[in-house]
């Protein structure tokens, strides 16, 4: 059986020749990128009030990471206590929710009010109107990612009403 040796042939005399040692030099080497990574480490980033013009009922913000150039991505981790939520809203790039802890409620415009549960996962497509927040009784925390456009990543509308809310 032959793995990463192979067996050269010639002249009546057999010989073993490496083949990763005879691939690897047959291959430009690649330039280096010399990065950083960057932790952010925890208690690092102080938690954040929700805004009232933004959120009904209290909401704590830890933020998780901002996009750096060239990147878009940003994250926080968002806990609702029972019964907040956000305001209406879109996403000129899209939002996913990654629902880690409570019992929480989401709802796209013109659809119904859907329970989402710690492992579940939101996806809401750029530009839908949606809200997102906990259940009347338990508290809710997702990680909320999104991306920015043209350093924008959320636009938000009118608060959603306690009628709303309710159904």
């Amino acid at each position: 059986m032959i793995t990463r040796r192979g067996v050269l042939i010639g002249g009546g005399a057999a010989a073993l020749i490496d083949i990763g040692r005879a691939s690897a030099q047959t291959i430009a080497p690649s330039k280096e990128v010399h990065m950083d990574m960057d932790i952010k480490r925890n208690g690092s980033r102080p938690s954040q009030k929700g805004s009232q013009d933004w959120f009904t009922g209290p909401v704590r913000i830890d933020p998780l990471f901002q996009p750096q150039d060239p990147a878009r991505a940003g994250a926080g981790q968002v806990t609702f206590e029972p019964g907040a939520r956000t305001a209406w809203h879109t996403h000129p790039l899209g939002q996913a929710l990654i629902i880690t802890a409570g019992l929480g409620w989401v709802q796209r415009e013109g659809g119904p009010i859907e329970e989402v549960r710690p492992g579940d996962v939101v996806w809401f497509p750029p530009g839908l109107k949606h809200w997102h927040g906990a259940s009347p009784t338990s508290a809710m925390t997702h990680i909320a990612v999104q991306e920015s456009l043209n350093g924008k990543n959320v636009d938000w509308m009118e608060k959603v009403s306690d009628e709303q809310y309710r159904k």
